[in-house]
């Protein structure tokens, strides 16, 4: 497992429960290949699939497994935090944006995988934003 150049927001890794089987598909396809996430990330995933999917604690730690061997975590620290604010306002994002953005920064990561983030943006003129469920 290793982090490589994709990072993944937590909009695509819900893909991957999606009734939308074409997302569902592309999020697997993704995934699949290994990536990085953030713990926030998995704290998302956690939060929407008990509140909104109504899952079982059991099912979403099984997800939660599964997600987890195939992408490296990349902790929320105070430096992701700082990071955070400085893009945030630079960007006029919102922080929890910025929070998903400087962890990908932090983890060295190329492109951010992300359906709600402005698709094609650079940012610091190392991370792109792509939406992988884009058909151009």
């Amino acid at each position: 497992m290793s982090g490589g150049e994709d990072f993944f927001d937590t909009n695509v890794v819900l893909h991957l429960l999606s009734a939308d089987t074409t997302k569902a598909d592309r999020a697997e396809e993704l995934l699949a290949i290994g990536g990085t996430i953030s713990v926030q990330v998995l704290n998302e995933f956690v939060a929407v699939a008990s509140r909104k999917l109504r899952m079982s604690w059991t099912e979403i730690r099984e997800v939660l497994a599964q997600i987890r061997a195939v992408c490296v975590v990349e902790p929320v620290t105070i430096e992701t935090h700082d990071r955070a604010l400085r893009i945030a306002e630079r960007y006029g994002i919102s922080i929890y944006d910025a929070l998903i953005i400087s962890a990908a920064l932090l983890a060295n990561c190329n492109t951010l995988h992300s359906e709600d983030m402005q698709d094609g943006q650079v940012i610091e003129r190392q991370l792109t934003i792509r939406n992988p469920f884009t058909t151009s």
